[in-house]
């Protein structure tokens, strides 16, 4: 039987290690049969590279190539390298994010205006130009998809100035789903429950592991691999009428208006 991309190929952008949720998407549309072109920030000393080898080479990519999403010349350089090799994608992931330390781990209020925006532009307008790119090179019927959390929606303590951009990136995919939408190219967004990954580690993931487990209905975290076939619903043909949605994907947590359970067992 035929996996659900089998003969289809498409790029993804933003894989740090083997714990990054774009490893488990990754790791999914492998295994449906896809053909993936991967990208990594390039820095002199070669590690970022290092980094992402680790994880892809199993799958044998023919692309594994270096572009810094803060430079727009990258990202077109980036897609052209992508097109004369495949000519047309039929997706393109997006997981990709940044906000210094420093300006992270401060009360919001107290967020320095230089890290502001450097926040929104790696993790929100990186977005809006791989769109731009990536859609040159796609084919009609794909589809774009990003990481953004809960925490854009709601206040998360300890989020932060990460919220603010992951609420901008929210907006980012319904104008996105609109500009596309006439050249039928998808965009959507997941929204995963917290994973240990090298991002979450910054904004105290053990805490909130604890926190979903305890008040989300099934009181239990989600996966690598429960995002990885959800994305894949997303990309593929199955979600062909699905365009400007935030798919949650955090064992129903967000439904939640109150601590539930977790509050009866505290009480008991």
């Amino acid at each position: 039987m035929a996996g659900l991309f089998e003969g289809k190929c498409g790029v993804i952008m933003g894989i740090a290690n083997q714990h990054s949720i774009a490893s488990g998407i990754a790791r999914f549309l492998v295994d449906q049969g896809a053909e993936i072109a991967f990208s990594f920030l390039p820095d002199e000393s070669g590690k970022m590279e290092g980094r992402i080898r680790k994880v892809v080479d199993e799958w044998n990519p023919k692309l594994v190539l270096p572009c810094n999403v803060g430079k727009d010349e990258d990202i077109a350089r980036f897609f052209g390298d992508v097109a004369k090799h495949y000519g047309k994608i039929d997706f393109l992931v997006h997981s990709i994010a940044f906000a210094p330390l420093q300006d992270l781990k401060c009360p919001t209020i107290e967020a320095s205006r230089e890290g502001f925006l450097n926040a929104m532009d790696v993790s929100v307008y990186s977005f809006l130009a791989i769109c731009r790119e990536g859609s040159k090179v796609m084919n009609s019927g794909g589809s774009i998809a990003t990481l953004t959390y809960f925490g854009g929606e709601k206040v998360i303590a300890g989020y932060n100035m990460m919220g603010l951009a992951k609420a901008a990136l929210d907006m980012s995919v319904r104008y996105a789903a609109y500009d596309l939408g006439a050249k039928n190219i998808r965009v959507n967004g997941i929204s995963a429950g917290p994973i240990k990954t090298l991002a979450s580690s910054a904004v105290g993931a053990g805490k909130m592991l604890d926190m979903y487990k305890s008040i989300a209905p099934l009181e239990r975290n989600v996966t690598q691999d429960e995002v990885g076939k959800s994305a894949g619903y997303l990309l593929s043909d199955l979600a062909s009428g699905v365009t400007g949605e935030i798919l949650h994907v955090d064992a129903g947590y967000h439904v939640m208006g109150s601590p539930g359970r977790a509050f009866d067992k505290t009480t008991e």
